[in-house]
């Protein structure tokens, strides 16, 4: 698919453009409403497109844990007979608590850490099946109580029975963002991991306790324009980081729900160096 297809849902995805105007811009870029209509389903994430993730290794259960405002909802998966072990926090897009990151919070729990993944739309009952409503309610988010909320969980698994103590995060797209904010507001994080993430203020750096592996698709300008600044005030302030760049990819290129962004390769890369990361600092 031409990139400034993908360019173009990933503006509708990120910012305030209208389905409305989208789509207008899509027909006009493809030769119609028909063919915008034919295109669009490549587009959407399809959860049904992707096997999903089952272990006999591990358990799986929704849980509510004490937020600021009320219970936060989530998902916490476990090694089976497995105790002193690392916790990690997984951190859902823009999108809310979906399929696609129940999958990811199994995957990283059959690695042998307790995983929690958080609905960060627990404040309005949780996670919509409607994508495009998800989004809207993510801009509807009290960001400092939703920091809060997360501090909390990140408190919550370092002191379940099993955990080491050590926790880390790993957060994609909106949730790349999210992982940056726990490792300046958290000092006794210990790792973390951001997708194709916004990143801080280079203000804020000096902060960060925690040790970082941040991921970047070659292709999303609008993330990678704030790469520069972020990596010189890394460097600054002595901060333990490692940071990847894979070539010629998109935006969520981890999301193997969105066929037209998804690259196995970057993909399977990018999760072994995150798993390897996670071994070494919260063991």
């Amino acid at each position: 698919m031409e990139q400034k297809i993908i360019h173009l849902y990933d503006q509708y995805t990120h910012s305030q453009l209208t389905r409305k105007e989208f789509m207008r811009r899509l027909a006009k870029l493809v030769g119609g409403t028909a063919a915008a209509m034919a295109i669009l389903p490549m587009l959407q994430n399809n959860y049904a497109a992707a096997a999903s993730f089952r272990s006999d290794d591990i358990t799986t259960e929704n849980i509510t844990y004490p937020g600021v405002d009320g219970d936060v909802k989530a998902v916490l998966a476990k090694p089976k007979a497995k105790t002193g072990i690392g916790a990690v926090v997984v951190i859902h897009e823009n999108r809310g608590l979906n399929p696609h990151i129940i999958d990811i919070t199994n995957r990283v729990a059959a690695e042998g850490f307790i995983a929690l993944g958080i609905d960060a739309l627990s404040p309005f009952g949780g996670t919509p099946a409607d994508e495009d409503k998800g989004r809207e309610l993510i801009g509807k988010l009290d960001m400092e109580k939703n920091i809060q909320n997360y501090l909390k969980g990140l408190e919550h698994v370092r002191n379940l029975e099993g955990s080491n103590g050590k926790v880390g995060c790993v957060g994609f797209c909106w949730g790349g963002a999210m992982a940056g904010r726990l490792a300046v507001n958290d000092p006794e994080l210990q790792a973390s991991v951001a997708y194709y993430g916004g990143q801080p203020n280079a203000a804020d750096v000096p902060k960060i306790k925690a040790s970082l592996m941040l991921h970047y698709a070659g292709v999303d300008e609008r993330i990678n324009a704030g790469i520069p600044a972020y990596e010189e005030a890394l460097k600054a302030n002595g901060i333990d980081y490692r940071l990847f760049v894979y070539d010629g990819v998109n935006h969520a290129f981890n999301n193997d729900t969105s066929p037209t962004r998804y690259d196995a390769n970057a993909a399977k890369l990018a999760w072994k160096r995150t798993v390897e990361f996670f071994r070494s600092k919260l063991a």
